[in-house]
């Protein structure tokens, strides 16, 4: 199996993992998981899209503005970035970093970074 195919199924169990944790309500399980399927999404427009629009709506239900300003910006211009190839790798997604900054990717998901 390619690499990328073991970073999409990556992408996928943690897709799937912060749907769960929404659906029982544990939004900052959920926020975890959807920071870690945004660092392996970021090169393909619709999984970066999924991650910050599952961020906006965590932040709608916890009530946080900051977090929702700061998604509705990121999926503006989330999916058009991923398609044209200008992604800060590693970066997690959230309204408490700067959008254009790389950052090293958790450790155990370095691998399929590269």
């Amino acid at each position: 199996m390619s690499n990328r195919d073991l970073r999409r199924n990556a992408f996928a169990a943690e897709a799937a993992a912060a749907r769960v944790a929404y659906a029982r309500g544990d939004l900052d399980l959920a926020f975890h998981h959807l920071e870690r399927a945004h660092v392996l999404g970021q090169p393909w427009a619709g999984a970066h899209s999924w991650a910050h629009w599952m961020m906006l709506r965590v932040g709608w239900r916890r009530r946080d503005w900051r977090e929702v300003r700061g998604q509705v910006l990121r999926l503006a211009a989330g999916g058009l970035l991923s398609w044209m190839g200008r992604l800060p790798a590693g970066n997690t997604g959230g309204a408490d970093v700067p959008p254009e900054t790389p950052m090293p990717p958790p450790p155990d998901l370095a691998e399929l970074c590269r």
